[in-house]
């Protein structure tokens, strides 16, 4: 069938993309490996994680296989770039998956959430806007004049990292959140944004801040993305969120369980980067580097 499979292993999450060569999806997944679990204290990835993560692997090869998938493409992130381990991992997921998994650097990995973004919307095209990208162990942040990337910082806070370092009480207590704002603010001091430029967002952090504001029952990526999310609005769902226990959250409409414990510490991300640029909303983007390669390749 000639089709294409990108593969996206992350720090939180595993995601597989098939399209037609005319761009169309046929498969897009989203599986919960927590490739990053402990890896901010200790380096290294960790034993249940990287079995989660290979059983995810097996069901991503018998997808492709029924599908037909004829070129593979698979990236690993953070969790790989960091971990003093990675080919525990890497080594028995190639073999599975049949194709050799690139490590891209953070440059790499915000170049593709822009193209991701850009293609998307391109009713932004001549208007600056900043996209932010956050992972589970990274943030990408880029500045764009809405025609080509201006500035890409790939930053080492993400929710999955954030909500290890910091909030470990349940709910958070109020020094907890007060580090976790602090980290926050000291890693994206020195970046220089455009003030009041549109934040658009990508990756499972803004889909589910999305899928909670509307309240959604079955995951809808067409209503997600372009949902516009007042910075008030953004505030308020941190705060709400953050008073709340990790049981609590997993029973809102909208949540995806596996996000409901790590949720805040990226929510948080996102609030501190729009505060920073007196940002007035933020746009949820529900596609992002998986369907940057996708756009690359179909090209």
């Amino acid at each position: 069938m000639n089709r294409t499979a990108v593969i996206d292993i992350g720090t939180n999450t595993l995601l597989l993309l098939v399209v037609d060569p005319d761009g169309r999806a046929v498969k897009d997944l989203c599986r919960f490996g927590r490739l990053g679990q402990g890896l901010d204290a200790s380096g290294r990835l960790h034993d249940d994680a990287i079995a989660r993560s290979i059983e995810i692997c097996r069901e991503y090869a018998r997808e492709m296989k029924e599908l037909g998938v004829a070129k593979r493409v698979v990236i690993g992130t953070q969790a790989l770039r960091e971990a003093a381990n990675a080919s525990s991992f890497v080594g028995p997921a190639e073999e599975i998956l049949g194709a050799k998994i690139e490590i891209i650097g953070g440059a790499r990995e915000a170049d593709l959430a822009f193209k991701a973004v850009a293609a998307t919307f391109p009713e932004l095209r001549g208007t600056p806007y900043v996209v932010v990208d956050v992972g589970g162990g990274s943030t990408e942040i880029i500045g764009t004049d809405g025609t080509r990337v201006v500035s890409a910082t790939s930053v080492k806070i993400g929710a999955v990292r954030l909500k290890e370092r910091h909030l470990r009480s349940d709910p958070p207590t109020p020094d907890e959140v007060r580090a976790l704002t602090a980290d926050i603010d000291q890693q994206i001091a020195p970046l220089e944004l455009p003030h009041g430029a549109i934040v658009i967002g990508t990756a499972g952090t803004a889909t589910t801040m999305a899928s909670v504001q509307l309240g959604l029952h079955a995951y809808d990526p067409d209503r997600v993305t372009g949902l516009r999310l007042e910075a008030p609005v953004v505030d308020a769902q941190l705060v709400k969120l953050l008073s709340m226990t990790t049981a609590q959250r997993r029973a809102l409409p909208g949540m995806v369980v596996e996000r409901a414990d790590v949720l805040p510490a990226g929510i948080a991300i996102f609030s501190r980067v729009i505060a920073k640029l007196g940002a007035p909303a933020l746009i949820v983007c529900d596609r992002g580097i998986r369907w940057g390669i996708a756009h690359e390749l179909l090209a």
